[in-house]
């Protein structure tokens, strides 16, 4: 068991799987009969899904949920969200309601700068590469025209190239740090080949440049690629309203809460090991809007909590205020996000998603996915501050403790009832059943 395989990409889709049934289930029939239990039926759908990624076997579901009821900028949006979580959908569900009543969510794209660089080792005198990268500056934007030209018909391309000396970090260390506007792409594909494209003039050139030594000719390019963190790529979310407009059922002193809320924030502001559970719950809200659109997570991921550690201490993403009698909660994060190319043109679900919101223009998308993160951020911590997170959560969580114990309709109005005016915990579910079963 367990054994190493050689040439496994070169097996069929049948083959690998009744490799992968045989060598690591004692039931090969069973493990075969699941794995294609998940395909489409529709052949076609089933090879399109194939074909997204390699060694495919079958296909990974997760539920495609909705949100309904969010105001931004005076539009209503009925938001995707894609996520295996109990309790993430509804939380941003009821916090779209609360403020839609309350003037809704404010969304502003305050830039949609995108960098790449080109990481490369000169040793030589720096004051004749700076004298050359002047001078070849043009060159590069030259040198890309083909690959730029429809970028730029759509308003966007290569914004800017500079030279940056980081010897004082790596001896001989330097880059071309390249900012570029995408438009409504994400914009992966065509930064890294603008990026190599620069990487070939940069060598051609220094070769010709009479000014160098051959040590300063024989300049090396260590690699040339996009950077997922893009800190003038930020959109701003935020709600405000007079304090006493808080008042709900669950807020019958609109004071007491915003001042309790706003100390919950700067918690999380100072403290690191709050604030990466804090900005988490934000992130429930904006991976799963990111998914349903087809953008990379783990780029965005990796790109807001750059951000969120950008002072060199990890700090809360979102903010709160008491001022003049306001309630004001925001939030600015780093989102590249894109509506066309890569899965938004392929995934059927993508393209029903982004038809939901309206085929929104990446601007719009990053507005959606940041209210949205604010929306679950403002969820969690009115939850925390008032009845605690676990209330909602468990409500929510109950259906996949019966479902784990496969009750049946009797057995959950049952369940469903006595938990009304009990503590709900896994243990105390597992507990019930079993006494009812006995």
């Amino acid at each position: 068991m367990n054994n190493a395989i050689a040439g496994f990409s070169k097996l069929s889709k049948e083959e690998k799987i009744n490799w992968i049934a045989a060598e690591y289930f004692t039931n090969p029939t069973n493990a075969i009969a699941t794995i294609k239990q998940y395909w489409n039926s529709d052949e076609n759908l089933q090879k399109l899904h194939d074909d997204f990624i390699e060694n495919t076997i079958t296909n990974f579901y997760l539920p495609l949920g909705i949100a309904p009821n969010f105001l931004v900028n005076g539009t209503y949006y009925s938001v995707p969200m894609v996520i295996e979580e109990s309790s993430v959908v509804a939380a941003a569900s009821k916090s779209a309601k609360y403020w839609s009543t309350r003037g809704g969510f404010k969304a502003t794209v305050l830039n949609s700068e995108k960098i790449g660089q080109v990481h490369f080792m000169y040793r030589g005198n720096v004051q004749k590469l700076e004298k050359f990268f002047a001078a070849t500056k043009t060159k590069f934007f030259t040198a890309t025209e083909d690959i730029t030209k429809n970028m730029q018909k759509r308003g966007g391309g290569i914004l800017d190239i500079e030279l940056r000396n980081k010897t004082n970090a790596i001896e001989n260390y330097f880059q071309l740090h390249a900012t570029f506007e995408t438009k409504d792409s994400m914009g992966a594909n065509f930064i890294n080949s603008c990026l190599e494209q620069f990487a070939k003039t940069l060598k051609a050139e220094a070769q010709n440049n009479i000014e160098f030594t051959e040590d300063e000719k024989d300049l090396q390019v260590v690699m040339s690629i996009l950077s997922n963190y893009v800190p003038n790529c930020i959109v701003r979310a935020e709600v405000s309203c007079p304090v006493e407009e808080l008042a709900e059922k669950k807020i019958e002193n609109p004071l007491e809460f915003a001042q309790k809320f706003v100390q919950a924030v700067n918690i999380a502001e100072i403290e690191p090991y709050r604030a990466v559970t804090h900005n988490k719950g934000i992130m429930n809200g904006v991976d799963a809007v990111v998914l349903a659109t087809g953008n990379d997570f783990r780029a965005v991921e990796a790109g807001v909590h750059a951000y969120a550690s950008r002072t060199g201490t990890y700090s809360s993403l979102s903010h709160a205020k008491i001022e003049n009698g306001i309630f004001t909660f925001w939030m600015e994060i780093p989102l590249a996000l894109g509506t066309v190319g890569g899965l938004t043109s392929l995934h059927p679900l993508v393209k029903m998603a982004l038809q939901i919101l309206g085929k929104p223009s990446a601007h719009e998308l990053m507005q959606i996915v940041a209210v949205t993160g604010l929306a679950q951020n403002f969820a969690a911590l009115r939850s925390l501050t008032t009845t605690g997170i676990q209330e909602g959560h468990m409500k929510m969580h109950i259906n996949n403790i019966l479902n784990q114990f496969e009750t049946s309709d009797e057995e959950r109005k049952m369940i469903k009832k006595h938990f009304e005016n009990n503590i709900i915990s896994h243990a105390s579910v597992v507990e019930f059943i079993e006494n009812l079963r006995k």
